[in-house]
């Protein structure tokens, strides 16, 4: 007897009663199956009785049995229900073994059906982006040039702002030398605030040669604890001063700054452009991209799969549990109350993550947006580059821990969202 019923779009329920001598046959077509392998200490191999095989491996033929009639009612269920994709693992609601059958029920989860019209657009507002000016891109260039600038020793007589001291300092706290605490021959470039608050301003109108004690404070949250808030005094003795000289702001500075030997200057200045016109968008899409999504979510109604929505909520509890003191996890812990109270305080948003990515989902279908298997491995390799992770570690891990298809749903939302705006930007 089997019994389907479509819950909804995203949720159906498979009824089934395995009886006694269906499981019987299966119990020995699994014994028969191990006789003919099973290598038993007084039996030739292949020649073992089926009765001997059945007293030995009882229980794991009756397992394999039944696990075996479990996926046959799954498999005939699916197909009577005209599911062609699961999205999420079947669920035994139901599992009681009675004297002459076994009564047997299956939750399945489905993608749900989504209508998705061009009404999604009605989410997106209009935008407008400032346009890139000419004194933006030279502000640009300049900086560039700087960047690139290189050093000569100067004839300046005291020390400036922007000039480079080199250096010797010997630094003490409560009258005893630090640790890690001297150098000589110290480049450190006056205002680039690379240094402890307040020792670079004390340097400035020292004279080459000249040796002054500068008292200063480390900040609270520095990264050696030992000495973070305390005060601290430094002899320092100006060897030398440097002047940054800036490159020259022509086709080798294109060539140096982007890598290639036929680039031009004007080349540079279209990709300083863009670069700038993308920070502008960025910072302009950015509250958009949340108002879009909150519109999405209120726009339509979908069923959504049980199983997704509770392995969201579970996610979320972890989360929540990971920021908890440790007084506050045991008691988790230790009331199981507690787990469901904090469950329901979660579960509206976990439905609202859960329909908000089917919806992505479809409007990216429609918009043809996608993120390939190589673009999601470039994407990673390269900000893991850019964190000074090893890539091949970094992507072993989201694939072990199932996160590719998490982080490839970002990337879509990203695409997609930063698509649906650029096509409302004034003036495209």
């Amino acid at each position: 007897m089997l019994e389907t019923k479509k819950i909804d779009s995203a949720n159906s329920i498979i009824k089934a009663e395995i009886k006694n001598q269906d499981l019987e046959a299966k119990k020995e077509k699994i014994a028969k199956q191990i006789a003919k392998k099973a290598k038993i200490q007084g039996f030739r191999p292949g020649k073992v009785p089926v009765k001997v095989v059945k007293k030995m491996y009882a229980n794991d033929i009756e397992q394999d049995a039944i696990s075996e009639a479990v996926r046959e009612v799954l498999d005939n269920g699916v197909k009577e229900l005209g599911i062609n994709e699961m999205i999420a693992e079947p669920e035994v609601t139901k599992f009681d073994k009675k004297e002459d059958k076994i009564e047997v029920e299956i939750k399945v989860f489905t993608r749900p059906e989504i209508n998705i019209d061009d009404e999604y657009k009605e989410c997106v507002p209009e935008v407008e982006v400032p346009a890139v000016t000419d004194e933006e891109v030279e502000e640009e260039l300049q900086s560039i040039a700087k960047a690139q600038a290189t050093t000569k020793v100067s004839n300046k007589e005291t020390l400036e702002n922007g000039d480079v001291a080199v250096i010797d300092f010997t630094g003490y706290i409560d009258g005893e030398k630090m640790e890690n605490g001297s150098a000589e021959a110290y480049p450190l470039e006056i205002g680039s605030n690379s240094f402890i608050p307040g020792f670079e301003e004390q340097l400035v109108g020292m004279k080459v040669g000249e040796t002054k004690r500068i008292k200063v404070t480390f900040p609270e949250n520095y990264g050696a604890k030992e000495i973070a808030g305390k005060e601290a005094e430094f002899d320092v003795t100006l060897q030398e001063i440097q002047e940054k000289i800036p490159a020259e702001i022509n086709d080798d500075l294109a060539k140096k700054y982007l890598s290639k030997e036929e680039a031009t200057l004007d080349e540079l200045k279209e990709m300083i452009k863009d670069t700038i016109k993308n920070r502008k968008q960025a910072e302009i899409f950015a509250p958009k991209k949340e108002e879009i999504l909150e519109c999405l979510v209120n726009k339509y109604e979908i069923d959504l799969p049980e199983s997704v929505v509770e392995k969201e909520v579970e996610i979320m509890i972890n989360n929540e549990a990971g920021k908890m003191s440790p007084a506050e996890l045991k008691e988790l812990q230790e009331k199981p109350e507690k787990v469901e109270e904090l469950r329901e305080k979660l579960l509206p948003e976990a439905k609202e993550r859960v329909k908000l990515t089917f919806i992505i989902d479809a409007v990216a279908k429609k918009e043809g947006v996608e993120v390939s298997d190589e673009e999601l491995t470039q994407i990673l390799y390269y900000e893991a580059l850019m964190q000074g992770q090893n890539p091949q570690d970094v992507i072993k891990y989201y694939q072990e821990n199932n996160l590719l298809p998490v982080i490839k749903m970002n990337l879509i939302e990203e695409k997609l969202l930063n698509k649906l705006l650029e096509d409302k930007v004034k003036g495209n």
